[in-house]
């Protein structure tokens, strides 16, 4: 039997901007475990730049950042997820788990027209 999947991604705008989605989820998520974009970016096979890139893009779409660094000194730099940071990845990994459980049952019908 072939295997079968519901993959949803919820992406928010912001005019042409990816304000947040599932990378920028995943990368908030490794900020917050390491304490530094550079770690974060290291965990998920992501250059450097281009995690500094989300972090830039994602500070620019919301009010204010969701992303705070601090350059490096005797101790060193890091970066932390500030609270609304914090409150904007709850709502949206709640987003997917209301997504998924609102298409639930379609995903079960179509899955059933598929070929086994």
């Amino acid at each position: 039997m072939k295997e079968q999947n519901l993959k949803l991604q919820i992406r928010i705008l912001l005019e042409q901007n990816i304000a947040f989605g599932p990378g920028k989820a995943d990368l908030l998520e490794a900020i917050e475990k390491t304490g530094s974009i550079s770690q974060a970016a290291k965990s998920m096979n992501m250059s450097y730049r281009r995690a500094w890139q989300l972090v830039d893009t994602m500070n620019q779409c919301f009010e204010t950042a969701l992303v705070e660094t601090q350059t490096g000194g005797t101790h060193g730099g890091g970066a932390a997820v500030t609270a609304l940071g914090q409150k904007v990845l709850q709502h949206y990994r709640q987003m997917e788990i209301n997504a998924r459980q609102a298409l639930e049952h379609d995903y079960q019908i179509m899955s059933s027209y598929l070929k086994n």
